[in-house]
């Protein structure tokens, strides 16, 4: 039987370590390299491990590690990992051996995943077998990423697409083009302040909270600036009044951070934007189109069905992953985290929006 062994991976290794997630179907940008600088600057510590059989990767995993207050204990955190072929069950127990051994020397409590993968697959169940615990996190935005999202096969040419599109959604498409919305794509970083500024906007008239524009800056360093991500802005009248940040890796392109003034609504201005970024991804040759998320709670009378309707009209699939899964790293230290989890998770929210507040008001 051939031997395979886990490592960490040094920065020199950035190319091999991306290009094997890049051709997995399970790849995901948020285990890119580069994602993990970009979280490096909010706190977060990247490993990069790969799982290897005669000089070849056959596993990867980018995990993010972060202390937690009070007790000085890390946990551990790879979004949307391992990526790992799940058919090969020695794949899956290489990488979590290769994560206690780093756990061991770093003292982490927990090992948290949430794998590019669907409810239908059957990986919950053999995860459960090798000893990670299932977490329920309801049915709307309460876990770490999106449990449901709509994701849009690009199997198809343009104008087949459009035309799966629901009628209302052409409808909204060709009217922005009538009343002269343009979309840019070719947007430099003074662009990014305007942006952010609508996000801003956007952020109090929803009543969810926003990161720092220095956040925003890092992600353009990191991944806009490698071709990684792709600012649209949306301009009616000469004047900005929507935009999205999209991210492209491999064959997928996922629609990440949306922004729309309160004026000039009815112009449609976010179709025009989902349009433009579903063209770059097959421009770029990509197999796959990501909405993000949705509610997984379809009752009309639930204030993100209005989400789900938006996305839904342009005829992505509904899709349903297995969610979040702890691996408990050090057993007593975990049931001390399940306990306190609810308080910290309050507690990160009221610190990062204080720090937030400080770095607007030019004192962070």
């Amino acid at each position: 039987m051939t031997a395979i062994k886990t490592r960490l991976i040094s920065e020199h290794e950035r190319e091999r370590f991306n290009n094997f997630i890049q051709r997995h179907p399970k790849g995901h940008v948020l285990q890119s390299y580069e994602w993990g600088e970009v979280k490096s600057a909010t706190g977060w510590k990247p490993y990069r491990m790969v799982l290897e059989s005669k000089n070849n990767i056959v596993a990867a995993v980018s995990v993010l590690e972060r202390r937690l207050p009070f007790i000085n204990k890390p946990i551990f955190y790879s979004p949307r990992g391992p990526v790992v072929d799940f058919s090969k069950p020695e794949h899956m127990k290489g990488i979590l051996e290769g994560i206690k051994s780093l756990a061991r020397e770093r003292g982490a409590i927990l090992w948290k995943i949430d794998p590019d993968v669907t409810r239908d697959s059957g990986v919950d169940v053999q995860l459960l077998r090798l000893g990670f615990r299932a977490l329920s996190r309801g049915l709307n935005f309460e876990g770490v990423q999106p449990r449901f999202v709509f994701r849009l096969p690009l199997d198809k040419s343009l104008d087949e697409i459009f035309a799966s599109l629901a009628s209302k959604t052409r409808y909204n498409i060709r009217l922005a083009a009538r009343r002269g919305v343009k979309v840019r794509d070719d947007c430099g970083k003074d662009d990014l302040r305007v942006f952010y500024d609508i996000l801003q906007e956007t952020a109090q008239r929803d009543r969810f909270l926003i990161r720092s524009f220095e956040y925003y800056e890092v992600i353009w360093r990191c991944l806009v600036e490698k071709g990684m991500a792709k600012l649209f802005m949306a301009e009616y009248a000469g004047e900005a009044i929507a935009g999205t940040l999209a991210f492209a890796f491999g064959d997928k392109v996922w629609y990440v951070y949306g922004a729309s003034s309160n004026r000039h609504r009815r112009v449609m201005p976010n179709y025009a934007l989902q349009w433009a970024m579903i063209r770059w991804a097959k421009s770029l040759g990509c197999r796959i189109y990501d909405f993000r998320g949705v509610s997984g709670d379809l009752n009309p009378d639930n204030p993100l069905y209005g989400l789900y309707r938006f996305k839904k009209g342009f005829a992505g699939d509904f899709t349903e992953f297995i969610g979040e899964f702890d691996y408990p790293l050090a057993p007593l230290w975990y049931q001390l985290w399940v306990k306190g989890e609810p308080a910290y998770r309050e507690w990160r929210g009221k610190v990062a929006s204080l720090k937030d507040r400080l770095k607007s008001l030019g004192r962070g």
